[in-house]
């Protein structure tokens, strides 16, 4: 693992033509267990999207998994 690593990331996708107006935020967070959590969001903009929650043993782990999504 390098020393610049993701924390944060946030994708918009915008097409007008196509009436598309798109999300998408990874994001790795403490859980309240002392663990790593990997947190996506995706929906569209200005309206509730939808949340999926993995939990890591470790913040490298999550780390890892973030990356492999890209």
């Amino acid at each position: 693992m390098s020393q610049d690593t993701i924390q944060y990331l946030v994708l918009h996708r915008c097409d007008p033509s196509c009436n598309m107006a798109r999300y998408y935020v990874l994001s790795i967070e403490p859980s309240l267990l002392g663990d790593a959590a990997l947190i996506g969001e995706w929906g569209r903009l200005g309206r509730l999207g939808q949340r999926r929650v993995e939990l890591y043993d470790n913040r490298s782990c999550a780390v890892e998994a973030l990356e492999t999504c890209l």
